[in-house]
């Protein structure tokens, strides 16, 4: 008997062995100590393969799709077997917690849900090779793992960023020698631009969490909607000469973080400290990284009920392999990977170990938000005034993030915020309007994107101070203090094809929808105009920009009749057929007053001189949102350039001073005064800003007004050093929104308003234009939201934000910050239209 128990032992302990023997170490499965070297993303795919081949019932790997360079995106699941066994039932119980799905949720047995994310810039690499330590000792059930997963799902993104990581360590292995140099002047310590930090186009994947722009970004976010995690840690590096950095943060921390929140912040923080200290490592907390700016890695999953949090180690890029530090140290990569390692095991640990509050809370969280939400605002309300396609456009986004909304089926008169008029006061809500109610399971994330004012708990900011909804996306609309109840939504019917053989056919010009499908007719092959004047024509009134495509134009194109109504019918678009070029009112169709569009051969410019980032939100634009073929040319190339190539050339935020030197800015005015147009953005204006030949100027310093010389302490006042941060904010704003006041009149505003709301993110000012035209201006009450300092709030009244100069038969076309900024600003597409398809033609 003693014989067969012994061999039952024996048997449940062989069968048991190979799991964790087929199970390699990173090192024997890649050959080398992690650190030693950078692992390419391929290899480290391979090793997540392996390692859930290797162990299916510990670790499930689900791909979510793949980066612009094609490079897999995969998540790791890892848990004991028993919770792998019922993975399916813990996702959608967990939906139900959050009452995003039906059925009723059990809280007993359900475990904690952790999310680690890894290596979103591509040079801190520590991340992606501490992803392979840390799924290793999960799997294996090391020095305690195995008691956590009892209580856990870790979920792991071994690299959110594979296209930036191989940029940066396919350069390393190009530039490192035999011997690892740890001086920072040696080549392998200095990346070329645009460096590995941005993707494939040049995004910075970090802040593009809310705003979704990227295609990394999106396939994410489905995937995290898909699971909601109650707890994120995103994996960052910092420059070499910083400690580690971990929980809790730093303020100014978001009104709507929550009180669990911030508890949770102190408790893991505490249980890092007790783990660095083991080690004698250096750590600092609650300074630099704040939870405000809601696109960040940690703020959005905080605003989506999970404990986000940022992790950064010191290193970075120019940390290479190895690097000398102020202090005369040495810090290794292969140092940086173990303490990533250890914040990401740490963190699992305080979640098992904290599993039935966190889930818990996490129930509170979106209970709250369904049942009795707080804030000043219960329903946000986007007017029936609105162009359809753009609220077509927002709502979209709203779907992705699971958001719900419905409209309105009385009237009503309420009191409530006006986001045009930036005023309090009575609102008349009609039938049909759009509500998106705070009393629902995302409520918080509604009320981080849509409050009209962003409370700051200090002016010290890491990043954009403003962001609210219906201005990024130019809609009229209200935030009323009354909880609304919508009914359900239904979209409008596609419209009607137009009747084919018209003597022309007439299209809106007021969203970007309207701009993409002028695209596709160009395209196509279809020629085109637009209005530059008013026209009435079958009793429908056309505004300046509107197009008009007509039989005399296109009379050499076959079946372009057939072409127009099937983009159309493709599009969802609205083709209006005009029988008669004779207009009711305004200009008739032959007019010269409808300019023909000239398909622009346009030139984005890159390179040393220019902001990676403005660089790629512009490549991005033209080719994945909009489809029109551009050439990117390197700076240094410019004096080489063969100018008649080209009608528009875009200048991307940069300093050009080396790119446009004396004679290849010769050649640039004799183009421009031949007629080629050149969209300046943002520090890019500093090439014509007070030159000679140019109209553009700075302002000069305003005179102070009363109330700067009550806050300016006199001159011979002695300053804190303590204060010395604070007190540079007087000349700062970043990221704040202003009310600019629109000439629509000129093509560059064509499709708006009188007005535009724009993202303020310099205190460069510029005077109006003397011998241009001063499209859009910044008046006295332009400011809106966000910090921005008094100074600069002096500084940029009655100045001028975007301006067309006429330059000999050319045009030079103002932009004093980026309207496509992060691709944030969607109600900024179609005015960066207009500069390039509209403006000169």
């Amino acid at each position: 008997m003693i014989r067969f128990v012994s061999s039952v032992c024996l048997l449940a302990l062989f069968t048991s062995l190979p799991l964790f023997a087929q199970v390699k170490s990173p090192q024997e499965f890649l050959g080398y100590p992690i650190g030693s070297r950078f692992t390419p993303h391929h290899r480290v795919v391979a090793y997540y393969e392996h390692v859930a081949q290797a162990a299916p019932d510990r670790v499930k790997l689900v791909p979510y799709g793949s980066s612009y360079e094609g490079r897999p995106l995969l998540v790791a699941v890892v848990s004991s077997a028993a919770n792998l066994a019922r993975l399916e039932q813990i996702r959608v119980n967990n939906l139900r917690l959050a009452g995003l799905t039906d059925g009723s949720p059990e809280t007993a047995n359900a475990p904690a849900l952790v999310w680690l994310g890894y290596n979103v810039h591509g040079p801190e690499a520590s991340g992606t090779e501490a992803a392979l330590l840390t799924l290793h000792q999960l799997v294996t059930g090391q020095n305690g793992a195995d008691t956590w997963l009892q209580n856990a799902v870790v979920i792991m993104d071994p690299c959110k960023n594979p296209d930036g990581r191989e940029r940066y360590v396919n350069f390393y292995q190009q530039t490192a020698g035999a011997f690892v140099n740890p001086n920072y002047a040696g080549r392998e310590h200095q990346e070329p631009w645009p460096g590995g930090r941005w993707n494939h186009y040049s995004f910075d994947l970090n802040r593009d969490w809310a705003w979704q722009s990227q295609q990394e970004t999106q396939q994410r976010v489905a995937l995290y909607n898909q699971w909601l995690p109650q707890v994120y840690a995103d994996f960052h590096e910092m420059g070499f000469n910083e400690p580690y950095f971990f929980a809790p943060a730093a303020e100014p921390q978001h009104k709507e973080v929550s009180a669990w929140q911030r508890e949770f912040q102190q408790i893991i923080g505490k249980n890092h400290a007790k783990n660095f200290d083991k080690n004698g490592w250096l750590y600092f907390t609650k300074e630099t990284f704040d939870l405000l700016y809601p696109s960040y890695g940690d703020t959005w999953p905080t605003f989506n009920g999970a404990l986000g949090m940022t992790y950064e180690q010191g290193g970075g890029g120019a940390g290479a392999l190895a690097v000398i530090t102020e202090t005369g140290d040495t810090l290794t990569f292969a140092e940086r990977v173990q303490h990533q390692h250890v914040a990401g095991l740490s963190t699992v640990e305080v979640a098992a170990n904290n599993r039935e509050r966190t889930v818990s809370e996490f129930k509170k969280y979106y209970d709250q938000g369904r049942t009795n939400p707080g804030g000043a605002y219960k329903s946000f309300v986007i007017s029936s005034d609105n162009d359809p396609k753009r609220v077509a456009e927002l709502l979209a986004y709203l779907d992705r993030n699971l958001i719900k909304y419905g409209t309105l089926a009385a009237p009503a008169k309420l009191r409530g915020f006006n986001y045009q008029t930036a005023t309090d006061g009575e609102v008349n809500l009609k039938p049909g309007d759009m509500v998106i109610s705070t009393a629902q399971p995302k409520s918080v994330l509604v009320k981080v994107l849509f409050n009209p004012k962003t409370v700051l708990a200090d002016s010290v900011t890491y990043d954009a101070t403003a962001w609210a909804l219906p201005y990024a996306w130019g809609l009229k609309a209200y935030a009323v203090a009354e909880k609304l109840s919508p009914g359900s939504y239904t979209p409008a019917p596609a419209p009607a094809s137009p009747s084919l053989g018209a003597y022309a056919y007439a299209m809106p010009w007021k969203s970007f929808t309207d701009l993409k499908f002028l695209v596709k007719l160009l395209q196509k092959g279809l020629k085109v105009r637009y209005a530059e004047k008013e026209f009435t024509a079958n009793g429908k009134k056309y505004h300046p920009g509107s197009l008009v495509v007509t039989r005399a134009d296109n009379k050499n194109l076959p079946g372009f009749d057939q072409a127009l109504a099937q983009l159309a019918q493709e599009a969802g678009q609205t083709v209006d057929a005009l029988a008669t070029g004779l207009a009711d009112q305004g200009a008739d169709l032959g007019s010269g007053y409808m300019r023909y569009i000239t398909p622009p051969r346009v030139a984005i410019v890159s390179g040393e001189s220019v902001s990676p980032t403005s660089f790629g939100e512009i490549w991005h634009y033209f080719e994945q949102q909009i489809g029109y073929p551009t050439t990117v040319v390197n700076g240094n190339y410019l004096r080489r350039l063969n100018w008649n190539d080209f009608d528009v050339l875009v200048l991307p935020s940069g300093y050009y001073a080396e790119a446009l030197g004396e004679a290849t800015m010769t050649q640039l005015k004799a183009w421009v005064r031949n007629g080629g147009r050149v969209v300046a953005i943002d520090a890019a204006l500093n090439v014509f800003a007070d030159k000679a030949d140019f109209a553009l100027k700075t302002t000069r310093q305003p005179d102070k007004g009363a109330e700067a010389e009550k806050k300016t302490p006199p001159a011979n006042e002695p300053k804190k050093y303590a204060s010395r941060d604070r007190d540079g904010l007087v000349d700062y704003v970043e990221g704040s929104i202003y009310k600019v006041a629109l000439d629509n009149t000129h093509p560059l505003a064509f499709g708006y308003d009188d007005q535009f709301y724009t993202l303020k993110r310099g205190g460069t000012a510029y005077e109006f234009l003397q011998g241009g035209w001063t499209v859009g201006t910044l008046r006295d009450n332009a400011f809106v939201d966000g910090f921005a300092g008094y100074r600069v709030k002096q500084k940029l009244r009655n100045t001028l934000q975007f301006g067309v100069e006429d330059y000999g038969r050319g045009h030079l076309i103002y932009l004093t910050d980026s309207p496509v900024y992060r691709s944030s600003w969607a109600s900024g597409k179609l005015l960066f239209g207009n500069a390039v398809f509209l403006v000169g033609q």
